[in-house]
């Protein structure tokens, strides 16, 4: 009898930079499995810092776009962070997947479309001057016209991507 491979699912957001990031890695990786899904968590590559911290930037950047590319699909962290906005990573991983033809499955809290979450004036302007796209999502419209499906948790998302990758509605 041949094994099948759990798909591989990159868990890509701002996780890593959490006080129990470790922890927190290794209560979404057993989420994954208990959907028969295999966790990719950025933290669990082994990098030897380099020399200098731009080095080591270089080194966390390559394995992570490695483990992107051998998943199978993502599970992305769009809450907001530091802002308004999804990590820049995040995106940039999301983008990277999406690109690379691989399922994307985003979870955030619920809050409305960007329109009623971001402040603005009458003419949809912000604070700064900027027009608050008016497309009623929740998300800038590169994010959520490519993701394959969005959640409001992790744990909901992760169930939802095993039923999306395997077919179930």
């Amino acid at each position: 009898m041949t094994h099948t491979p759990l798909p591989r699912i990159y868990l890509a957001g701002f996780d890593v930079f959490r006080a129990d990031a470790i922890e927190h890695g290794r209560y979404l990786k057993a989420l994954c499995e208990a959907h028969g899904l295999e966790g990719l968590y950025p933290i669990d590559n082994e990098i030897t810092p380099a020399s200098n911290p731009q080095g080591t930037a270089a080194l966390i950047c390559t394995a992570n776009v490695a483990m992107i590319r051998r998943c199978d699909a993502v599970l992305a962290n769009l809450n907001f962070f530091r802002g308004q906005e999804p990590d820049s990573g995040t995106a940039f991983e999301v983008g990277m997947a999406v690109a690379l033809g691989k399922p994307v499955w985003a979870y955030f809290e619920s809050g409305g479309t960007l329109r009623e979450m971001i402040p603005h004036d009458a003419g949809g302007f912000d604070q700064q001057g900027y027009l608050v796209e008016d497309f009623d999502l929740p998300r800038n419209l590169m994010l959520a016209c490519t993701w394959a499906g969005s959640s409001t948790s992790a744990e909901v998302g992760v169930e939802s991507l095993a039923k999306y990758l395997s077919g179930r509605p």
